[in-house]
């Protein structure tokens, strides 16, 4: 049994490194394959490390990197012994990653005209620890028991497991590090390969990847060169977070430290990629369907109806047993967002015959709408201290439109349903009147909506990228809309890197700061896909192409948030520490900027407007490709989930990032 010993007491930076990524399973390493620097540094599976300090030393130096290449599923790289005259081998590294496993491939090869000696070694050290207390720097190793029998190393901790088996060479324990290696005399021309596959296994997990057996084709160029390179690793960083949790595929939010369910990013992604297809979305759904609220809960903020805030991997870790893996918070977000994503989703192409499956679901979240709506407004109930003072706490603007989208968009649901929508349509026209009451305000002769009010319900007359929320909500009228996105365009939001979320002007402002100043890529993204909807194509091509400059300037990889610094004070934007990249909204980003960016745009239609539901499905964005002309897969097939052992030769699901001919209403 290994000891348990503290590693370090700082939060690790996320300084670029490499990430090789199939959800739930992901390596972090430097750009040469190497461990051990960092402690984001490792093998990942789910909500723990399993491994760190992967190292390859080639006659005990390590290898002098040449080059590295970042490919689906898996890099390879480049290099050569450190020896600096002609008889130095050549050395190439390959790592695959697919859920649950992991194959790590070196090899040596004589390129010279004299044989040459060459003790190969390809190790890493054991460190089971769980990704919270990574992330807080704070991470203590946990124990484990590891036996070496017929050739295959088992290293357990009593829930989780790492096998590992090793191919070409001698495979050893020594101390907490397991080592393959070999001594070779390498002719001419000859090589030497060493390969270690592991498997990583944790019984408890909750979700598990997603896989299908197509390859992608290129994406469609859009003659933007970064849009196009944006464009190809958000495909990839896109199909690298498909997780499934029993009812269809879903986004995970980013990695490294959320490679989980969580809703408000899940939901928006979802979104954000219908111009594409539905599929993403109809598993997403499916799943917070599944797990909605049906009961009360104080401890977890479980209620009837209410959509959940993030699905626990770990069904022993859970607060409640197996079967109850959700967890609930006070945000309200997340549940609006279910009716919006349902609405637009149906309106993209999801069969009636789906919606229908969710009818339960959709009435249970309108029952939980009303219910938290009872001072006219959205928001959560009384805290004990609310209770105390008699205050109703605070109401937040982006939560409004939120809750008139779901309720407009519920109201042509029900329509199709059989129901009476008529109620919402109501609902929704007092929501816009007490929202224009209570919320504009008139501050140096401008007029604009407020962020919020108090909980004396005073206005908080700041401005921040939550704006975007505001537009095609049907919660502002054409001309108070054209003001909205004004205000968006305003330098004192507009960093020229995407929106802040706090104006420059504002007391408080903080431009490293995640809800003072920083920058969302997803914010600006909900903004631009507003404006569309909303016909202001001028507006929505100037905010889409400040997102092309950060992604030309992060290489195709928008992290989570990075500073709300601009243009003339950074020449390029700074990544917060700790951030989330690849992350989920940030990749489905692309998708409303390149609609934005497109020489010719389809009609506009105003949500307001409200028009039958196409009844054929829309192309899927996780469809799979085929290599060679094959039948085409019913409108409700769905890829094949699996789990993936260490070392399967299977695929990741893919997307097809081109817009489908037609019109997709």
């Amino acid at each position: 049994m290994m000891g348990q010993h503290e590693l370090g007491a700082s939060p690790p930076p996320l300084p670029e490194p490499l990430v090789v990524l199939a959800a739930p399973t992901q390596v972090w390493s430097h750009h040469d394959g190497s461990m051990g620097s960092s402690p984001v540094h490792g093998a990942f599976h789910g909500e723990w490390r399993y491994l760190r300090a992967l190292e390859l030393l080639v006659d005990r130096e390590r290898v002098e990197r040449l080059a590295a290449t970042l490919e689906p599923g898996g890099a390879s790289f480049r290099g050569s012994e450190p020896v600096r005259d002609l008889t130095r081998p050549r050395v190439e590294r390959t790592r695959e990653v697919t859920p649950g496993g992991v194959v790590e491939r070196a090899t040596v090869a004589n390129d010279g005209d004299q044989p040459i000696a060459a003790s190969i070694e390809l190790a890493f050290e054991i460190a089971f620890a769980r990704i919270a207390d990574v992330r807080s720097g704070r991470a203590t190793v946990a124990g484990v028991d590891v036996q070496l029998e017929r050739g295959v190393v088992t290293i357990t901790d009593g829930t989780r497991s790492l096998r590992v088996r090793g191919r070409g060479g001698e495979l050893a324990v020594v101390d907490d590090r397991v080592v393959l290696s070999a001594d070779r005399i390498l002719r001419p021309a000859d090589w030497c390969t060493l390969e270690l596959e592991l498997e990583l296994e944790d019984l408890t997990l909750a979700v598990r990847g997603v896989l299908v057996g197509a390859p992608c084709t290129a994406v469609e160029p859009t003659g933007r060169a970064s849009t196009d390179r944006w464009s190809r690793r958000a495909v990839a960083d896109l199909e690298s977070l498909l997780l499934d949790a029993g009812h269809g595929a879903f986004l995970a939010a980013g990695a490294p430290w959320h490679l989980t369910l969580s809703a408000r990013e899940a939901l928006t992604a979802a979104r954000l990629l219908l111009p594409l297809g539905t599929r993403i979305a109809k598993g997403t759904l499916r799943t917070l369907t599944a797990r909605q609220g049906v009961r009360h809960d104080p401890a977890t903020g479980e209620e009837p109806g209410r959509i959940l805030h993030e699905l626990r991997q770990h069904r022993l870790e859970a607060q409640r047993p197996a079967e109850r893996l959700a967890s609930f918070t006070r945000e309200l977000d997340e549940t609006p967002l279910w009716i919006v994503l349902l609405h637009d989703a149906w309106r993209a192409g999801l069969p009636l015959e789906t919606v229908r499956e969710l009818r339960l679901g959709l009435h249970a979240a309108l029952w939980w709408l009303r219910a938290h709506s009872g001072t006219g407004f959205l928001q959560s109930p009384q805290t004990d201290r609310d209770a105390a003072t008699g205050s109703p706490g605070p109401v937040d603007a982006a939560v409004q439109a939120l809750a008139c989208r779901a309720a407009v968009g519920a109201a042509a649901l029900l329509d199709a349903l059989g129901d009476d929508g008529d109620p919402w349509r109501a609902w929704a026209e007092a929501l816009r009147r007490r929202f224009r009451a209570a919320f504009w305000v008139t501050r140096d002769g401008a007029r604009f909506p407020a962020a919020s009010l108090d909980d004396a319900g005073a206005p908080v007359a700041t401005l921040g990228a939550a704006l975007g929320q505001l537009l095609g909500s049907t919660l502002l009228d054409r001309d108070e809309e054209r003001i909205v996105a004004r205000l968006l365009l305003d330098e004192r939001l507009s960093s020229g890197f995407g929106l802040r979320t706090l104006a420059a002007d504002a007391r408080g402002y903080r431009p490293l700061a995640e809800h003072a100043g920083a920058v969302r890529p997803v914010d600006t993204a909900v903004a631009v896909e507003g404006l569309l909807r909303i016909g202001l194509r001028a507006e929505a091509q100037a905010l889409a192409e400040q997102l092309e400059r950060a992604a030309d300037a992060f290489h195709g990889r928008l992290p989570e948030i990075y500073s709300g610094h601009g243009p003339a004070e950074t020449a390029m934007p700074i990544a917060l520490p700790g951030t989330c990249s690849p992350h989920a909204g940030s990749a489905a980003a692309v998708v409303p900027v390149r609609r934005a960016l497109a020489a010719e745009h389809p009609a506009a239609e105003h949500p307001a407007a409200e028009h039958p539901a196409a009844e054929h499905p829309a192309e899927s964005p996780i469809e799979p490709v085929p290599a060679h002309p094959q039948p085409s897969p019913t409108p409700s097939a769905e890829p094949p989930s699996i789990i993936a052992r260490g070392g399967a030769r299977t695929r990741r699901g893919h997307l097809r990032l081109v817009e489908p001919s037609g019109d997709q209403r």
